[in-house]
């Protein structure tokens, strides 16, 4: 009988300190394109990794925390990483709302768009998941969203 694996393909038996998993974290972030070089900083106790420090966009955010869950004797992370935007975040909903409806499917009657300090909330009615997910992922991709509250109704 074989040993148990973990998600990483890598036996449960094959242990590594805490000192190595830091380590190996580091060097995951400065190969890795989607984090910026020396802004995230890693913690690591009995496995479990934290991330923090500060970056400009989400998709950072979740490329740091995704490079660190295949590394060998990783058993968990929390990402404590915030979002600090360098651009004025003053007329971020109706740039938001101006990119949404070129779009064939969303009718400007029936998505609204409100956003506080790069704080974005979504209201309304869309017509699919899908229409709901591209929301959410438009309001994302703006410059200075820290946050996106997707409250889309999809009927």
């Amino acid at each position: 009988m074989s040993p148990r694996k973990s998600r990483s393909g890598c036996p449960f038996e094959i242990k590594r300190d805490d000192a190595d998993i830091a380590t190996a974290a580091v060097d995951r972030l400065a190969w890795d394109t989607g984090t910026p070089r020396d802004v995230v900083k890693v913690k690591v106790e009995k496995g479990w990794l934290t991330l923090t420090g500060d970056v400009h966009w989400h998709f950072q955010k979740e490329a740091a925390e995704r490079e660190m869950h295949n590394l060998m004797g990783v058993l968990g992370v929390s990402n404590q990483i915030t979002i600090k935007p360098r651009v004025d975040t003053g007329g971020l909903s109706d740039d938001i709302q101006h990119a949404l409806h070129p779009s064939w499917f969303f009718d400007e009657e029936n998505v609204h768009v409100t956003a506080q300090e790069g704080r974005i909330k979504l209201n309304g009615t869309v017509g699919s998941w899908q229409e709901r997910q591209t929301a959410a992922s438009t309001a994302w991709a703006a410059p200075g969203a820290t946050s996106v509250e997707n409250d889309l109704i999809v009927a």
